[in-house]
């Protein structure tokens, strides 16, 4: 029996503390082993064919081509459409590729810009890969997913028509890395639909796991040209678009701008024209032509106003997509810039200092921890919280550090793998300083159910704490007080003796005769507690392990029953009979139990109603075995911190 979701989770999350999602040690994607999968192949002497991203119409997917162009689709590898194929050819470059029939611009533009730097490409694209002795018709390429690297096999049949590759193609029909590449990123999507449409960030932020900044050309920021020339200098991938005409189409512009389309930023210089400095940009058409035609494009007659050194390093007169214009005509015509980067460096030109990463995964979950923005007063305390406590910088980078010393990022997790299928949120966060930083993550609208990463860059050590598990000092007093009155123990075991068997002891059914009929009687709303339930009452409370409850262990459980009825009630502030899940929240607090975010949401997931609300006899089962596993696991850590592994098997054991 495969593990519960939340087991996986729990798995996952020490893998990649345990390095597992690392470039240098990526996950297997669908846990798909290249290695194992190529050795496999090579003994048996066959061509690999992928069952987790078949060749067919389903690997499409639907709108990208019409009936009539499915039906001719034909699957074919690059050996049977040409002599010698070649998974690269003299290197890799921008101008080995063109556009093909779908509209994925956005990531072939992020290509583009990721053939400048060599050393991240080669994380990407192992470029070791060949048509040679040990071919057995499978690949691999490597992205960064929402936290995490990832290594994606793929079989090497792609999608033609008449014997042409129908999508991303190369120049040089031998040559297949970009196809190749196109499939991968599609498996990932989950079809070469899903990669219809898109943002160039998404695609530049999946090659590198690095930082990414979003800069509106329409308001541009006064030093956007120093800080294109330091992008330019690091191992920076840049790519811009343009505004979306009046229709969805790529309509091109009597000057050669192509409009809703997408570009890469290819180099960036100043050259003397006539004695001025003219600052120019070069961008990239992944068209793999359609150039601008005005200023400072290949056949401008500015060309010849400046040195011949500089005609002869910049000028290159070819329809192949790139050209050159002022940053002016780039503010004008380009409504953002993407600047992508391993580290943040770029951002004040300083390198002596080494960024420091850490990520944190969240969830925001409707009536839990989905309090919406701050313009929802009542609600926005529920979302996560992160205590952030940030050292002093260190003596080498203190003397260039600059104003910025730490970076904060926060990006949506899907939840589903097609990526057409996801809802993408409105999002942000807010920071607020009472001597520490307090980072609070929370999407527009309240109540939106969401996964995100929070990711914090500093460039010195950082203590993070979720601040988010509400717990008060005088929660346990309550609980007392609410026992105070109570009946006496010793009126308690008469009652109890009337109904034990003749060693005074209770078995789980007679315990749910005693709660249903007796103890709760009028207060439960749901057909009472199951025999399951009280068997699990029975394990956690039989101290003397006989498989029963004798009088003094049923007395204890009778005042923890009295006690989180009443808490129950209390906060049942919407009077219905059951809690809500913010209601929830609050119980859980009076009752002086801790839970994190995730905790939280987990419990509302496991014991709570399709509806989503909880029932008395859920809420009782949840706190008593809440507090039994607290008890055990504080004797295990000995007063301390919860170790890592041990607060992962309280999460099992409340979800199972």
């Amino acid at each position: 029996m495969p593990p519960p979701g939340v087991c996986v989770n729990i798995i996952n999350a020490r893998h990649l503390k345990d390095d597992n999602g690392i470039v240098t040690n990526p996950q297997k994607f669908l846990d798909q082993d290249f290695e194992q999968l190529k050795q496999y192949c090579m003994i048996k002497r066959v061509k690999y064919i992928d069952g987790m991203f078949p060749p067919d119409v389903r690997s499409i997917g639907p709108g990208v081509l019409t009936p009539s162009e499915l039906k001719r689709v034909v699957w074919l590898r690059p050996y049977k459409m040409v002599l010698n194929p070649c998974f690269e050819v003299d290197g890799v470059s921008r101008f080995d590729f063109g556009q093909g029939m779908l509209g994925n611009c956005w990531f072939l533009a992020s290509i583009g810009a990721l053939t400048f730097q060599p050393s991240i490409l080669k994380q990407v694209v192992p470029l070791e890969q060949r048509f040679d002795e040990e071919y057995c018709g499978i690949f691999h390429f490597r992205f960064w997913r929402f936290g995490r690297w990832v290594d994606v096999v793929i079989d090497d049949k792609l999608p033609t028509i008449d014997g042409r590759v129908i999508f991303v193609h190369s120049k040089d029909p031998t040559e297949f890395w970009p196809a190749l590449m196109e499939k991968a990123y599609a498996k990932v999507c989950g079809s070469y639909s899903d990669m219809n449409a898109g943002t160039t960030a998404e695609a530049l932020v999946d090659f590198t796991g690095g930082v990414h900044m979003c800069i509106d050309l329409t308001e541009s920021p006064p030093t956007l040209w120093e800080l294109m020339g330091r992008a330019g200098q690091s191992k920076s991938l840049m790519g811009c678009g343009t505004p979306q005409g009046a229709t969805s189409a790529n309509t091109v512009l009597p000057n050669g701008i192509v409009q809703g389309h997408a570009y890469t930023v290819t180099g960036v210089k100043q050259i003397l024209s006539r004695g001025q400095p003219v600052n120019l940009v070069r961008l990239w058409n992944p068209w793999g032509q359609q150039e601008w035609i005005g200023d400072w494009s290949d056949k401008s007659p500015l060309w010849q106003t400046v040195s011949p050194q500089d005609r002869e390093v910049c000028l290159s007169v070819a329809d192949d997509g790139e050209f050159w214009m002022t940053l002016e005509d780039f503010c004008r015509f380009y409504s953002d810039l993407d600047i992508c980067c391993p580290s943040p460096d770029f951002l004040d030109g300083n390198t002596s200092c080494h960024w420091k990463t850490s990520r944190y995964e969240g969830r925001w979950v409707a009536g839990t921890t989905a309090g919406g923005c701050a313009n929802n007063s009542d609600s926005f305390w529920t979302n996560p919280q992160y205590r952030v406590k940030i050292e002093e910088v260190l003596s080498e980078c203190s003397g260039k550090q600059g104003e910025k010393n730490m970076l904060l990022s926060l990006m949506q997790k899907p939840d589903k793998r097609n990526r057409r299928l996801v809802q993408n949120l409105s999002i942000g966060f807010y920071v607020f300083e009472p001597g520490e930083y307090l980072i609070v993550p929370s999407t527009f609208n309240p109540n939106e159910t969401a996964t995100f990463i929070l990711t914090i860059l500093s460039k010195s050590e950082t203590h993070v704490h979720e601040n988010s598990d509400g717990h008060y000092h005088e929660q346990q007093e309550v609980m007392d007080k609410g026992t105070e009155n109570e009946e006496n123990d010793e009126k308690k075991k008469n009652f109890f003796r009337q109904y034990s068997d003749q060693y005074e002891e209770v078995d789980a059914e007679q315990l749910q005769r005693l709660l249903n009929e007796q103890i709760l009687k009028g207060d439960l709303k749901s057909g009472g507690f199951s025999i399951d339930a009280c068997r699990s009452m029975v394990a956690l409370m039989d101290t003397s392990v006989t498989g029963k409850l004798n009088g003094e262990e049923f007395v204890r459980l009778w005042k923890k029953v009295v006690a989180y009825k009443d808490i129950f009630f209390r906060t049942d502030v919407s009077k219905t009979g059951t809690l809500s899940l913010s209601e929830l929240r609050n119980a859980i607090m009076a009752s002086g139990k801790r839970a994190s975010d995730d905790m939280l949401n987990m419990l509302a997931l496991r014991y709570g109603a399709s509806s989503g609300h909880i029932t008395l006899e859920s809420f009782i089962s949840m706190v008593l075995r809440f507090d039994c596993m607290s008890q055990i696991f504080s004797q295990l850590s000995n007063g301390m911190n919860m170790t890592l592994r041990e607060s992962e098997w309280m999460y099992v054991s409340m979800y199972s």
